[in-house]
């Protein structure tokens, strides 16, 4: 194996003491269906069908038949650091889920799933040093699964009541390698390795109500609760060494990859007239209870000096050095977002709707003027979309079809982050940047036909 394999070898799990990326879930950032993302994320009290497992599982009771849903989307990243684009990942893959109603002992309920698909990677994990910049809530990020399952109930007309649990994916590995190493002519080393690597499920609650307040007025709050995705990685390296003495080296580093602090959200929906409605949204976010994506590092390093001494070519390794770890503060927000539909067209068959929506994310994280540079800015996000739904298409079953378009824009706002040492090794630099967002839904439902009262898309006001 010799010198250059075992400083090379070394050299790969020190990348592990490094912090890796604490970030959210693909909903949290981009959205969750483009009926919702088209009005701002503003859904609390206005979400139905399979979204409602991500807005406000309360909401799935609102649905009056079978529900099946799938879609796609794709956020693009334009993120900059002095000009310089980051290469940020694009993020895409399948939404979809569906939702079942009925009713037991009187009592209206409904089951929904709720899922997010990658079609590039099911989880990744990438690590820096925390000198180095990078967006910390944006850059690759979010190639990640994401599941949700909910029941809700409606034990009055004006109230839903809903909860369940949502999944995400963690990650831990190993690697075990043994037999001889030559460290005079490397090529004739002799040795076996073994990697081990698992994806296991963190699970965290989530719980929503609506109150219908009037035909025309909703109200809704929902929780969401923290998750920490952790990150174990675990190396043995045992064996000979030439003849000369033994090597065994083990390493075990536990850090936090992904991290979502809990959220409370409250909204509300108003039916302006006959074909306009709005709703609003309020997210609180603790992120003073963030969780830095610091290592912690066991590492036992025992090679014996063979007797009489090492060879003068030959110098053995040593372990590496602990790596400083400066706190990363960040402070809780209280996000804004707007949203509103147009129901624009009426026929026997068809119904079209307009929607915008708009929504401030100001940034979490305090300026970064000392030695860490976790790079982020304030977000304005515009959105639009159109959908139809479309009646009747079925003979036998009655039911309708609604098809879904969004477009989301974020700009990041042009911010120049200034270092107290006029020595630092990274420099004073500016960063902004964009990220936009477009998506398709289709959604088949199966219900009744529409009594006297119901809006275009089979739901009471």
């Amino acid at each position: 194996m010799g010198r250059a394999r075992l400083s090379a070898l070394f050299a790969l799990f020190a990348l592990s003491l490094a912090p890796g990326a604490a970030r959210a879930n693909p909903p949290d950032t981009y959205g969750f269906g483009s009926r919702e993302t088209a009005m701002g994320n503003a859904a609390s009290a206005e979400t139905h069908g399979f979204a409602a497992s991500y807005y406000n599982p309360a909401a799935l009771v609102r649905s009056r038949g079978l529900e099946i849903s799938i879609g796609y989307f794709r956020a693009d990243h334009s993120l900059e650091i002095n000009g310089l684009d980051n290469e940020v990942d694009p993020v895409k893959g399948i939404n979809g889920g569906l939702v079942v109603p009925g009713t037991l002992f009187g009592v209206p309920f409904a089951f929904g799933i709720a899922v997010h698909l990658p079609d590039d990677r099911i989880s990744r994990v990438r690590a820096l040093r925390q000198e180095q910049p990078r967006w910390e809530l944006y850059d690759n990020r979010n190639q990640r699964l994401f599941l949700a399952a909910n029941l809700a109930i409606q034990p009055v007309h004006w109230l839903q009541i809903g909860g369940g649990l949502s999944f995400m994916s963690s990650t831990r590995g190993k690697l075990d390698i043994t037999g001889t190493a030559n460290v005079f002519t490397p090529d004739d080393s002799q040795l076996r390795h073994e990697v081990d690597a698992d994806l296991t499920a963190i699970r965290y609650p989530h719980a929503g109500v609506r109150v219908e307040v009037n035909e025309r007025v909703a109200l809704a709050a929902v929780y969401r609760g923290e998750f920490q995705l952790g990150l174990d990685l675990g190396a043995h390296l045992q064996g000979d060494v030439s003849g000369l003495t033994t090597a065994l080296y083990e390493l075990q580093t536990r850090s936090v990859n992904n991290f979502l602090p809990q959220q409370l959200v409250f909204g509300g929906s108003w039916r302006l007239s006959r074909d306009f409605r709005a709703a609003f949204d309020a997210t609180w976010i603790d992120w003073s209870a963030y969780v830095p994506p610091v290592a912690q590092l066991d590492v036992l390093l025992d090679i014996p000096p063979p007797s009489g001494g090492w060879p003068p070519t030959i110098q053995p390794p040593q372990a590496p050095a602990p790596t400083r770890i400066e706190p990363l503060r960040m402070h809780n927000r209280l996000i804004p977002h707007f949203g509103a539909e147009w129901h624009a067209l009426e026929t026997d068959k068809v119904d079209g709707f307009v929607r915008a929506g708009y929504e401030f994310s100001k940034s979490p994280i305090e300026p970064q003027t000392g030695l860490t540079n976790y790079v982020d800015r304030d977000r304005h996000t515009a959105s639009m979309g159109l959908g139809a739904s479309v009646r009747d298409l079925f003979d036998v079953i009655p039911g309708r079809m609604d098809i879904d378009f969004h477009l989301a824009l974020s700009e990041l706002v042009r911010q120049t982050t200034l270092k107290q040492n006029p020595a630092d090794f990274v420099g004073d630099y500016y960063a902004r940047g964009r990220i936009l967002n477009l998506g398709l839904t289709l959604t088949v439902a199966f219900e009744p036909p529409k009594k006297a009262g119901d809006d275009a898309g089979g739901k009471k006001p």
